[in-house]
């Protein structure tokens, strides 16, 4: 948090008491108060008379139709998940957002008869742009839920409000199928999924229990969020859909990857650019507007999308560049009601060699290795030792957080050496 006020040049924190007691944030808040300057709402609603109302009534800007503002200054600065380092500012503007808004508009129907269900929370580009600002600018009811980690409630909430689009990522869905009734999702039109894969297991049972069909999409917090996604009617299950309108894309060879090409973007939607901590306050635009998603993507002759992993998610054994990505998908095909995670290690022969972190009781590495044989993926992309842990270390977003995974494998390598 610290980190992230020191980058954006942040000042000042507003919030409420109330909300850091039942969030047990009390020391946190200690810590910082040491370096920022903390604004408590109760404080301010005590301070406010009719006098103060009325000042500030008569003084608001754009009280008469047709105010005007830039749409190209700054909206929003919001952090990306760190997931694999230190997280940067990401600077978005009124125009980022509004033209991603359009963009979707576009290709997804929807009207005021619907109604969205929101529980991504808005710290996350996914929940600020599809689940709030797209369905408040089009007129769509939208409920709103604070954390989709409450799996036996949102369920619940989903059947009392009657509606009819939400959004969530595999882990959430997955959550919330376990625990959900058939019908609870009786009125849903679309669910739109979105920030990590989605698995052929979780599509199977909404598919199979709930009637749903999950349609995945892909983006980045630097692209306000979406890149690309499947709609109702242009749907190939397996990809993330085809880009949105609107938006330049391309793909450059990666040595050593056949498939595919590291996908750079360029449109409406591609952010002002990076606030980071080591220049606090310095924006650093994209390079002639293109950013570059440092994604493994390849596209068919219908334009639909698959992410095959990121750059950084490549292991090179022997020479040949793997993917951890792929990897996972492998084991996540045959243990779907575990998590797991592959992360590379070095090798004193093969230069690298891929090391499984898996909640799965006993290794199971035979039983994968014939699954993979099964499925015709080469023996190089399977692992070939496994870490057993109570739980895979989790970003807020449900995504998995590969640098507390180092940490935990690098924690348990010293132990045995001990």
């Amino acid at each position: 948090m610290l980190a992230a006020c020191r980058s954006a040049g942040v000042r000042a924190v507003v919030s409420s008491r109330t909300f850091v007691e039942k969030a047990k944030l009390g020391n946190v808040v200690g810590r910082m108060a040491q370096d920022i300057r903390f604004i408590w709402l109760e404080d301010l609603k005590a301070a406010i008379g009719p006098r103060q109302k009325l000042r500030a009534w008569l003084r608001r800007p754009g009280r008469l139709p047709g105010a005007k503002g830039d749409p190209d200054v700054s909206a929003v600065v919001l952090f990306t998940s760190g997931s694999e380092g230190s997280p940067k500012g990401v600077v978005l503007s009124h125009r980022n957002l509004l033209a991603n808004c359009a963009q979707l508009s576009s290709v997804i129907d929807f009207s005021g008869s619907d109604t969205v269900f929101n529980a991504m929370p808005m710290f996350h580009a996914f929940g600020l742009t599809g689940g709030t600002i797209l369905p408040l600018v089009s007129g769509v009811r939208t409920f709103h839920y604070p954390s989709p980690l409450h799996y036996r409630i949102v369920p619940a909430l989903i059947y009392d409000t009657d509606a009819t689009i939400c959004f969530g990522t595999d882990t959430f869905l997955n959550g919330w199928a376990r625990y959900a009734h058939p019908y609870d999702f009786y009125a849903m039109r679309y669910i739109f999924a979105g920030a990590e894969k989605v698995r052929d297991e979780t599509r199977r049972l909404f598919a199979d229990r709930f009637g749903v069909r999950i349609l995945e999409g892909y983006g980045a917090t630097e692209t306000a969020p979406v890149i690309a996604m499947n709609t109702a009617m242009h749907c190939r299950p397996g990809t993330v859909g085809r880009f949105l309108p609107g938006l330049d894309w391309a793909l450059d060879p990666v040595p050593g990857v056949s498939t595919g090409g590291r996908l750079r973007v360029r449109g409406p939607n591609v952010m002002l650019g990076y606030l980071r901590e080591s220049a606090p306050g310095v924006l650093e635009p994209p390079p002639e507007g293109w950013y570059d998603t440092g994604d493994i993507v390849s596209v068919d002759p219908a334009g639909f999308a698959s992410v095959v992993g990121r750059v950084k998610r490549f292991a090179k054994i022997g020479g040949e560049m793997v993917s951890m990505t792929a990897a996972e998908t492998l084991v996540a095909s045959l243990w779907p009601d575990h998590r797991h995670a592959v992360i590379s290690v070095p090798d004193a022969r093969k230069g690298e060699s891929l090391l499984l972190v898996t909640t799965r009781a006993g290794s199971g590495l035979p039983a994968l290795l014939a699954h993979a044989r099964g499925c015709g993926v080469p023996e190089i992309m399977v692992p070939r030792a496994a870490l057993v842990v109570q739980s895979v270390p989790l970003l807020g977003t449900g995504k998995v957080d590969y640098p507390a995974v180092q940490r935990l494998v690098e924690a348990a390598t010293a132990k045995a050496a001990e």
